[in-house]
């Protein structure tokens, strides 16, 4: 099966065909003129490389294999690189992590230290060099194992770009932030996708290509873009407030969230705890009392749950912000995480789609005058709108295929 033939496009977004459909158009016409297409089939092998750090990465590579296969592209592997290739550094830095998370709330947050820290580092810096050299033998064992045609980041792995180029593999980058930082950025790697525009034009900033930046939006599974089209239907949500509790540092205010969220009149509050079976249970027995709280632990039908809501608190991680942007749905952010979370939250907030609070008192009166307020909730919609990016899964796919070297692609040299 040609891939060439299972390209789909939503006829609905003109600017995509647009852009797309002429690229295609144009790389086509050069390669007859040189000779004619191939009948060959072309179905490439693709490693994606990502790490369980948060769920985000790994939710950006499963939507991208999702539309992988989607599209008849069958041979698409997802390794959690450090996890396997350095399970015991896998294991203290998910801990550190895990205790950073708890710890910043007390005011010692080595995590967003070490972010700050290393946010510009350049690529010659010792930080950098380390990161670079862990996983080289990992991945070139993968490499040589699964001989892909091209190797996909949805996590900044520095030794990737190196490997792949020393190898022959082309190798593409992800981002799934909203902000930038370095551990991102290597000269080696042959194509990056970005959320954002302003993401494109602070790389190329630091003296990177632009025609080797696509802004192609974070990708996301399709069932977002079905709960999407009945989000926008709907003329008027109920009144839940969604309240996503699946991270460990969350606990350390949880109950006064909810006990201030318990004053709002005619709201209902869904607390989703995930795989945390300990704090689902020992929510549902501090709140049986309340009709208004509805606890649910692990749920594999989110999207639905954010397509009924009038909002949602949660951690600024850039996969769940670009859901609730992609369902239009108002973003509360408290006390966000240092480093890439609380850039994510910031930035949004200049867009005027997230709040963010420190403080308990500020959270429940943005909370308040949002629910009372239905002009409030119609302009953060609106605002979501213009950056909504429905097909960033295909988008980024579509891209990868054209520039991967095959027949058609050759036609470009």
């Amino acid at each position: 099966m040609l891939w060439l033939k299972k390209i789909e496009i939503d006829p609905c977004n003109s600017q995509y065909i647009e852009t797309v459909g002429t690229v295609i158009y144009i790389r086509l016409l050069k390669f007859v003129m040189k000779g004619g297409i191939s009948t060959m089939p072309f179905n490439p092998r693709i490693l994606i490389l990502t790490a369980s750090y948060g769920n985000g990465h790994i939710q950006a590579s499963k939507a991208l294999q999702q539309q992988f296969f989607k599209q008849g592209i069958e041979q698409v592997k997802i390794v959690n690189l450090m996890k396997e290739g350095h399970p015991w550094i896998y294991s203290i830095t998910s801990s550190l992590i895990s205790k950073s998370t708890k710890s910043s709330k007390l005011g010692l947050d080595y995590y967003g230290w070490s972010y700050y820290l290393t946010r510009e580092t350049k690529e010659t810096a010792l930080f950098q060099k380390s990161m670079t050299y862990l996983g080289q033998k990992k991945l070139r064992e993968l490499i040589q194992k699964e001989r892909p045609d091209v190797v996909v980041n949805t996590f900044p792995f520095g030794a990737a770009p190196i490997v792949c180029s020393a190898m022959g593999v082309k190798n593409f980058t992800v981002l799934t932030d909203y902000a930038l930082h370095a551990t991102w950025l290597h000269p080696k790697v042959d194509r990056y996708y970005v959320a954002t525009e302003d993401l494109k034009q602070q790389i190329i900033f630091k003296g990177y290509n632009k025609d080797c930046i696509e802004v192609s939006g974070i990708p996301l599974k399709q069932e977002f873009a079905a709960a999407s089209i009945r989000a926008q239907s709907q003329s008027l949500r109920k009144k839940i407030i969604l309240i996503m509790a699946t991270e460990s540092g969350v606990t350390s205010y949880l109950d006064e969230m909810l006990d201030s969220l318990l004053l709002l009149e005619d709201c209902q509050l869904v607390v989703i705890c995930g795989h945390n079976e300990k704090l689902k249970d020992r929510l549902e027995a501090d709140f049986a009392a309340y009709p208004g709280i509805t606890i649910l632990g692990f749920v594999d039908n989110v999207h639905e749950w954010m397509s009924r809501a009038m909002c949602i608190v949660t951690k600024a991680g850039g996969l769940t912000l670009t859901e609730a942007i992609a369902l239009r749905l108002p973003v509360f952010v408290y006390k966000p995480n240092g480093g890439q979370e609380k850039e994510n939250a910031l930035y949004l907030s200049r867009l005027g789609v997230a709040s963010i609070a420190n403080k308990m008192e500020d959270f429940y009166i943005n909370i308040e005058q949002f629910m009372r307020h239905p002009t409030k909730s119609d302009e953060m919609r609106a605002r979501m709108a213009s950056l909504q990016r429905h097909h960033a899964a295909a988008h980024i796919v579509n891209d990868m295929m054209m520039v991967l070297d095959n027949p058609i692609m050759s036609a470009l040299i």
